[in-house]
C-alpha cells in the first residue's frame, strides 16, 4: 500500500465504491475498520472506561464495531448515539443490530465517568459546522482532556482542507483508512489529529490507482529517481551557472545565505550580483560564490552559461525590482521568484503572471500569497488554494508554512510534513529559495527541485533541532544529502 498518495474526501468514496464493486461488501469495510481501531486502542491502552460516540452515518456504524468488539474483550463501555437506532441504514444499521449494549443519546454527560472517548460522530465528508449536542460533547472532551481516538478524522475537522468547522476534539490518535486525506496533513488538522494510523481495511490498490490521484505527501519517493547526483566524469561547468541578484549593503545577509544554499546543494558555480555600492560588503563575506556589478545584469543573461537566476531577497520592492525580474523571465531562464520579487507585484500581479512562460518558482508565505492572488475565502483550502494559483500563474508554488504546499500549474500538488517549528527563524526563507535555485541550475524540473529543496530544508532542520539558525541549514545540508543518497542506493537509483 502506498503511503504518500492523499485522497480527497470525493476520492475515498470513489475508493469505497470501486472496493465494493471489486467484491468486497460494504459490512466487511466497516467491520475491518472496526476491528482496526480496537487493535490500536488495546495497543496503547489497558482496559479502562471507554465512552464510543456514534453519529448517523457509516462513521457512527465503525464506532458502533468498536464498541461491541471492546466489550468483548472485557473493557467497560458506554455508547452514546447522535439521533435514534431506527433512522441508521445501509452498513451502519447493519452494525448497530449487532451491538448488544443499550444505546444512550448523545449529550456531555454520556463522558461523566470516561477515561477514554472514541470519537465516531462525523468522517472526513462533513460539511457544516459542528453544532448542538455533537459539538457540546466535544467541547466536555477538550475540556476535561479526555484522551480521545478520532475515527477518519476529529469530528468538526473538514477533510480536504483540515479547517475546524466550528469545534473540534484534540485526538491523542486518529485512525484512518486506505489512505491518509489532506486533513492529517493540512495545519490545524494534522495537530488535532494527534498520532496518525493509516489502516488497511480491504480497499485494493487497483481501486485507489484507477482515481488519478495528484496529491501526495512530500516525500523522497517522488523526486529521488530525478535528483541531479554529480557524475564522476562531469565537471562543475556540467553543474550549472546560478546567478542570484542582490540588494543593497544593508540588506546584503538574504542574497549571501541564498546563494550559499545554491552553492552548497550542487550548483557548480554561482554568482552573487549585486549595486557596485555594495560589492565591497558582498566580497568581504564571500568566498566560493562569485561577485558581479548588478548594473551589468543584461550581460549576465546574455550568458547562457547561466542558466537560473534567483531575486528578491533583500532586492527591494518597487520599479528596479519588476525591471529586473522582467529582463530575467524575457531571458527564458529557469528562476525562483522570491520575497521583494513577490511583493513588487502586489498591485498589478498579472503583470507578472504574463511574462511566466519557462521553468518558474514562487515562494509565498501566507502574507506575500494574499498579496498576489487574495484572500481565497481566508484559509479555506490551502491545497485548492495553491493549485488555482499555480494555474492562475503558470509558476510552481511554494506555498510556504508549518504545512508547506508545492503545486504545479497542471495540478499536481505536494504537502510537506517534515519541517519542524524550529525553522520559524531569520532567513530560513532565503536559504530555501537557494536551494531550489541550485537544484534548478543543476538541470532539475521546477516542480520536481520545488518538492526536493522544501523537504531537504525540512530534513536538515529537524536533524539539527533546536538553537537552528539560516546559516545551520547549508552547513547541515551535506550530512541530509549524504543520506538521501544513501537511500538512492538502497533504491537502485542511478547515481
Amino acid at each position: 500500500m502506498s503511503t504518500s498518495e492523499i485522497l480527497s474526501v470525493k476520492e475515498m468514496y470513489a475508493a469505497d465504491a470501486a472496493a465494493i464493486a471489486l467484491g468486497t461488501a460494504g459490512i466487511v469495510l466497516m467491520e475491518n475498520a472496526g476491528l482496526a481501531i480496537a487493535q490500536e486502542i488495546r495497543k496503547r491502552w489497558q482496559p479502562c472506561h471507554v465512552s464510543v460516540l456514534c453519529g448517523p452515518g457509516n462513521n457512527g456504524g465503525d464506532g458502533f464495531v468498536v464498541a461491541r468488539l471492546l466489550k468483548a474483550a472485557g473493557w467497560p463501555v458506554r455508547l452514546a448515539l447522535l439521533g435514534v437506532s431506527e433512522k441508521l441504514h445501509g452498513d451502519a444499521a447493519v452494525a448497530a443490530a449487532q451491538w448488544d449494549g443499550s444505546v444512550e443519546a448523545l449529550d456531555a454527560g454520556v463522558l461523566k465517568d470516561a477515561e477514554l472517548v472514541v470519537d465516531a460522530l462525523f468522517g472526513a465528508g462533513l460539511a457544516r459546522a459542528l453544532g448542538g449536542r455533537a459539538r457540546d460533547a466535544v467541547e466536555e472532551i477538550n475540556r476535561r482532556r479526555i484522551p480521545c481516538v478520532a475515527v477518519d478524522v476529529p469530528s468538526g475537522v473538514h477533510g480536504d482542507s483540515g479547517q475546524v468547522m466550528g469545534a473540534a476534539p484534540q485526538a491523542a490518535l486518529t485512525v484512518t483508512f486506505c489512505r491518509r486525506k489532506a486533513a492529517h496533513l493540512l495545519l490545524p488538522g494534522r495537530v488535532l489529529a494527534g498520532e496518525i494510523i493509516v489502516a488497511d481495511i480491504g480497499i485494493p490498490d487497483q481501486a485507489v490507482g484507477e482515481l488519478g490521484v495528484t496529491l501526495r505527501e512530500n516525500s523522497p519517493a517522488a523526486w529521488l529517481p530525478a535528483y541531479p547526483w554529480p557524475k564522476l566524469s562531469g565537471h562543475k561547468y556540467d553543474r550549472g551557472h546560478a546567478l542570484v541578484v542582490g540588494g543593497n549593503a544593508v540588506s546584503s545577509g538574504a542574497a549571501r545565505l541564498a546563494a550559499r544554499g545554491a552553492l552548497r546543494i550542487g550548483a557548480g558555480l554561482v554568482t552573487l550580483a549585486a549595486p557596485q555600492s555594495a560589492l565591497d560588503v558582498y566580497a568581504a563575506q564571500l568566498t566560493a560564490v562569485m561577485v558581479a556589478p548588478l548594473e551589468q545584469l543584461a550581460q549576465h543573461l546574455r550568458d547562457e552559461r547561466k542558466n537560473a537566476v534567483l531575486i528578491g531577497p533583500g532586492c527591494g520592492i518597487g520599479d528596479d525590482t519588476r525591471n529586473r525580474v522582467s529582463a530575467i523571465l524575457a531571458a527564458k531562464r529557469a528562476c525562483v521568484l522570491d520575497a521583494d520579487a513577490l511583493t513588487s507585484y502586489e498591485i498589478e500581479p498579472n503583470q507578472l503572471f504574463e511574462q511566466i512562460s519557462s521553468d518558474v518558482i514562487l515562494t509565498p508565505h501566507e502574507g506575500e500569497f494574499r498579496r498576489l492572488f487574495g484572500s481565497g475565502g481566508g484559509n479555506s483550502d490551502k491545497v485548492r488554494r495553491a493549485r488555482e494559483a499555480a494555474a492562475e500563474s503558470g509558476a510552481v508554488l511554494i506555498y510556504k508554512g508549518g504545512d508547506t504546499v508545492i503545486a504545479a500549474p497542471d495540478g499536481r500538488a505536494a504537502i510537506n510534513t517534515n519541517a519542524p517549528a524550529d525553522l520559524a527563524t531569520a532567513g530560513a526563507g532565503d536559504v530555501l529559495a537557494g536551494f531550489a535555485l541550485g537544484l534548478l541550475a543543476q538541470g532539475m524540473k521546477a516542480f520536481e527541485a520545488a518538492c526536493a529543496a522544501v523537504w531537504l530544508h525540512g530534513a536538515v532542520a529537524r536533524h539539527f533541532g533546536p538553537g537552528l539558525i539560516a546559516e545551520d541549514l547549508t552547513e547541515g545540508l551535506p550530512g541530509e544529502l549524504a543520506r538521501l543518497k544513501s537511500m538512492a542506493a538502497q533504491r537502485g537509483e542511478t547515481l
